[in-house]
């Protein structure tokens, strides 16, 4: 990805919204090296100083915003942090869901002490394809729309999994059948979730901002494949 520009989707003075590739790390880590992440990127590409306000898995795409100077950051991570903020990914998970349901079980975090979880969805679309992935003679999959409540490390594919519905290409909690699936007969190598939508207050006047980014064109492909619109 070195050389690649990201798509900017909305800026002004005070914040920058992004379209972040899935895979693309948001801040360097130790176990990256010299691998690229989304912050230097940005930064290179905008010649400006950039202050991440929440975050982004690195498996999962779509829309994530940025500010622009340090009082910004501070307003809109308050936001955050007290779930102000409306967010809104799709995902495609195992099974046919519910047409819409809350999740609403505590989730532990790194230190090992459970935390209020909430987490509601609404199905968009529904496939079933001739092949025994599994146990049964046919593979069912679900397109939905979530919009968790509360943000928890890994809160979507934590709760999906819970209910039996893990999300297809998390390598972690999900189906590896139903991932090498998606590998074998899409190319699919990576985990279906994208941030679509955000709503939160402007940090300089408070007025309301309606943030929408479409998923990135392979899963639109995807989409197309499986007979969802």
């Amino acid at each position: 990805m070195t050389g690649a520009e990201i798509d900017i989707l909305y800026r002004d003075d005070d914040l920058v919204a992004v379209h972040k590739p899935a895979g693309l790390l948001v801040h360097r880590n130790a176990h990256a090296g010299r691998e690229p992440f989304l912050l230097q990127m940005l930064r290179d590409q905008l010649g400006a100083r950039l202050y991440p306000v929440h975050r982004l898995d690195r498996p999962t795409s779509g829309l994530m915003i940025m500010a622009l100077s340090p009082g910004a950051a501070g307003i809109l991570a308050r936001q955050f942090a007290a779930q102000e903020v409306r967010k809104a990914y799709v995902a495609v998970v195992r099974g046919f869901t519910d047409e819409s349901g809350v999740i609403d079980s505590p989730l532990k975090s790194e230190s090992g002490a459970e935390a209020r979880a909430r987490t509601e969805f609404t199905r968009l679309g529904l496939t079933e394809l001739p092949h025994p992935v599994g146990p049964h003679p046919t593979a069912r999959f679900s397109l939905v729309r979530v919009e968790p409540r509360t943000g928890r490390t890994h809160q979507i594919r934590r709760h999906f999994a819970h209910i039996r519905h893990p999300l297809v290409g998390d390598v972690l909690r999900g189906d590896g059948r139903q991932n090498r699936f998606f590998r074998e007969h899409f190319g699919v190598h990576r985990l279906l979730l994208a941030s679509v939508e955000l709503r939160f207050r402007h940090p300089s006047d408070g007025e309301d901002m309606h943030l929408q980014c479409p998923p990135d064109e392979e899963m639109r492909a995807l989409f197309s494949k499986l007979g969802w619109a």
